[in-house]
């Protein structure tokens, strides 16, 4: 009965597995501004990176996300806004570096309709390898070799200091040669900018301290919309929305990043501001909600047009 309903009895060419994901982008508009979300890839974060969440109602949690504590799957996200006369990357994710699960950001940007070149400027929030990685070929020669590279001034000194490099456990090092060697070959179009500046027409740097010293989320805002990138805010939702509280272990002032993740929860909750997360379930668009207890996490609607 199933073979005749499906095709008579008749036999058909098989269709071949396609072995691969599509390109994945997803484009918006924030007033007269177009923002293209653009995926590097995962990461598989452990639970073990959030030593002071408790196990049971960790794996509650997990389990109300339909998710397991062994391997977290975590996106890494890029935001592409063009204001109509500059076209600016906010990130670029892993590079070379990730492995198998990310580093796809070049052949997303292009499926998008973006070739590296045509960036008049790449903005940093922080400079972790998943955010600077992207940076770089293989080969350690700049990607976005017309672009301005924008970064906070403190994450810079921090990242660059050599004395604090110096003292930083010998696992921890590590981070700090890949943030040097990320933006070493930039020096020429390297600019530091400042908590607060306007570093294009309606896109201003927040000061969003903790997850590293110049952890930098942006303001977007067009007439009345407005949208808030907010970098590493969140790693895992299932956990953190809930529970604000349980800091990750990358966290370089994690008594800071938990009151940076409190108030800004507070606030865009309240005002019902659109954010964007480098780390949410792709193309990280969403909504604060506050709950009796802790917060909650809402995506935001797709839209098949713009």
């Amino acid at each position: 009965m199933a073979a005749s309903a499906l095709g008579l009895g008749r036999a058909f060419a098989k269709a071949p597995f396609a072995s691969a994901q599509a390109p994945a982008y997803y484009r918006f508009k924030i007033g007269t501004l177009e923002v293209t979300a653009v995926t590097d890839g995962m990461l598989q974060l452990p639970f073990s990176l959030f030593p002071t969440a408790d196990k049971a109602e960790a794996q509650a949690l997990f389990a109300k996300a339909h998710r397991t504590a062994d391997k977290v799957p975590t996106a890494v996200n890029t935001y592409v806004v063009n204001t109509g006369s500059k076209l600016i990357l906010v990130d670029t994710g892993y590079g070379n570096m990730a492995g198998a699960d990310a580093g796809f950001l070049l052949n997303n940007l292009k499926a998008a309709g973006f070739e590296p070149d045509q960036f008049d400027a790449v903005v940093i929030t922080h400079m972790h390898p998943d955010h600077v990685g992207g940076l770089l070929s293989p080969e350690g020669k700049p990607v976005f070799t017309n672009a301005a590279l924008l970064v906070n001034g403190k994450d810079h000194a921090f990242w660059t200091d050599e004395g604090i490099t110096s003292r930083a456990p010998a696992d921890g090092q590590k981070f700090f040669r890949i943030a040097q060697a990320a933006v070493r070959p930039y020096e020429k179009q390297l600019q530091l900018y400042k908590d607060g500046e306007e570093l294009s027409p309606g896109i201003v740097a927040a000061a969003a301290p903790g997850h590293t010293p110049g952890h930098t989320a942006l303001t977007v805002a067009s007439g009345k919309d407005s949208l808030f990138i907010w970098g590493d805010i969140v790693h895992v939702a299932a956990l953190q929305f809930a529970r604000p509280e349980w800091a990750i272990s990358f966290d370089t002032d994690q008594a800071q990043a938990i009151e940076t993740r409190k108030a800004l929860f507070g606030r865009l909750s309240a005002d019902g501001t659109l954010v964007a997360g480098m780390h949410l379930d792709f193309p990280g668009l969403g909504y604060v909600t506050r709950e009796v207890q802790g917060y909650s996490y809402q995506r935001a609607v797709w839209s098949p047009k713009l």
